[in-house]
């Protein structure tokens, strides 16, 4: 099936007389006839549903269509993008391990990689994502686990060569982790270009209509881990809260999905909502269209943005004069990465709020890919816990409004441009 009808057909396959909707398995546990039948499913010896915070129906079908999506071999769903992060890290890592990080990435991750990962001793280099890769290659330890990055920015727009960092990544022996929220796998899929596991915050265009809050995580099954049995003992070696179990050899590809769901799921407990995934799904359905749409008005936005003499500048990396246009037309669909750009105003910081405040249809919100335009000033808004030293690391200036085309018409996002700009003059 082509992408298209993957967002469709995926998923759920009804069998005869079931729903044609994957239905919401509103049940938090499971019956079974025999004491064994239950053990066998705790010990990982069956597969099954007997407790919603490991697994549920309705979870599973989602990440499925997910898992198709991205073309992995195994998925899982999460509490939130932030879940879905922090899992993806602690599934390789512990105290004592280090972490290799794109610099431009959400304010949010920056937080919990730099404060709060920190704290359970676990080391982040971060680096300039357009760094040389002789650069880049000097960020490696012994300890290194993992490296991390976003396929775009959010909110600097900077583009990832994935091809160049899973190089760099398998170089040294460890896995390719990419944030691919802002393309979706209509635009990108990352593990064509190398990337090993991928991950998304399902709040944003999957969902497209900010009515729940998600993850994901996909595995595309390429790594070998047991050919580094000592760096990635936890997949490899025994595992003594399951009897000795090791995931590797007992569930082979889908070893980093079973372990991160039946370890970090049943003790961390980050499992969204049957209902959320039921609401996840739906967005899915018309994902095809709508990101598509969102590209072409960002792109819209951005030429009739650059003609303007009050913007100091604008980033998109589907302009073509923008440095990341060759990565555009290698990686994304149609050259376009995202529905989301960021610029700047003349007049600096403030001049950058007042523009904002004066916008009608276009809202200030925390939000971004959803179907209604909207704004937000990251360094007021998301990264203001950062210094003034870590905002420019980031490639986030002060006077930066990043800018999330919704599914209006073009015409009417850039009237309300236009008179902002009146309002301000």
């Amino acid at each position: 099936m082509t992408i298209d009808t993957k967002c469709v057909q995926g998923g759920w396959q009804p069998k005869r007389g079931e729903p044609r909707q994957p239905p919401i398995v509103a049940s938090t546990t499971f019956r079974y006839e025999t004491t064994q039948q239950m053990a066998d499913l705790f010990d990982l010896k069956a597969a099954g549903y007997f407790y919603t915070r490991l697994q549920n129906p309705t979870n599973d079908h989602v990440a499925g269509k997910i898992c198709a999506l991205e073309g992995g071999v195994a998925a899982m769903l999460t509490s939130s993008g932030q879940a879905a992060s922090t899992y993806c890290i602690l599934n390789l890592c512990q105290a004592g391990d280090h972490v290799v990080s794109s610099a431009q990435i959400y304010g949010g991750t920056y937080n919990l990689f730099n404060v709060s990962l920190k704290k359970l001793g676990i080391e982040f280099t971060f680096v300039d994502p357009d760094a040389d890769e002789e650069t880049l290659a000097s960020a490696f330890r012994p300890n290194t686990k993992c490296v991390f990055g976003e396929t775009v920015a959010n909110p600097s727009g900077a583009v990832l060569d994935i091809e160049k960092f899973a190089r760099l990544a398998h170089a040294h022996g460890v896995p390719l982790i990419v944030d691919n929220t802002f393309p979706t796998p209509v635009l990108c899929r990352p593990i064509e270009f190398g990337a090993d596991i991928v991950m998304h915050s399902t709040t944003k265009y999957m969902d497209g209509h900010a009515a729940q809050v998600g993850g994901a995580i996909v595995d595309s099954g390429n790594f070998d881990w047991e050919k580094y049995p000592e760096r990635f003992a936890g997949l490899v070696s025994p595992d003594p809260s399951y009897h000795g179990l090791s995931y590797t050899k007992t569930f082979g590809k889908a070893a980093f999905i079973v372990k991160a769901t039946a370890q970090l799921m049943r003790d961390y407990g980050s499992i969204p909502s049957p209902f959320n995934a039921f609401i996840l799904n739906l967005g899915l359905e018309s994902l095809h269209l709508r990101i598509r749409r969102h590209a072409e008005n960002a792109l819209a936005a951005a030429k009739w943005l650059r003609s303007r003499p009050e913007v100091a500048w604008v980033n998109y990396a589907g302009l073509e004069d923008s440095p990341y246009y060759g990565l555009c037309r290698k990686q994304f669909e149609g050259a376009l990465p995202s529905g989301v750009l960021t610029f700047g105003i003349k007049g600096g910081r403030e001049k950058s709020i007042k523009f904002m405040d004066s916008l009608k249809m276009i809202e200030i919100v925390t939000h971004v890919a959803d179907a209604r335009s909207c704004v937000l000033h990251p360094a007021s808004h998301t990264h203001r816990q950062l210094t003034d030293e870590q905002l420019a690391a980031a490639g986030i200036p002060p006077d930066l409004i990043r800018f999330s085309c919704g599914l209006e018409s073009a015409e009417d996002i850039i009237a309300d441009l236009e008179q902002a700009f009146a309002a301000i003059s």
